[in-house]
């Protein structure tokens, strides 16, 4: 798995809490943060198909599970592990 696979997968969990904490879309637009949930929520399954193979074991039982925050501490600890 890449540098650019890991912050890739970053990216998304990230855009995925950032729409789970915002209030405003939560209180006047719920159907839309579903919408965006459920989108996101389908481009993470659908990382984790495309590199099936290549992800390493804990990763993958994070992803199964949708374990997201267990998933996003594990990238940014690699994506941190590698720049030093």
């Amino acid at each position: 798995m890449t540098r650019i696979d890991l912050q890739t997968l970053r990216d998304l969990l990230l855009r995925r809490l950032q729409i789970i904490a915002d209030g405003d879309l939560r209180e006047h637009h719920p159907d839309r943060q579903l919408a965006l949930l459920r989108e996101l929520s389908e481009s993470i399954m659908a990382f984790q198909q495309q590199h099936v193979g290549s992800l390493p074991p804990r990763l993958r039982h994070f992803l199964e599970n949708a374990s997201f925050e267990k998933a996003r501490e594990w990238v940014d600890a690699e994506l941190a592990r590698s720049e030093s």
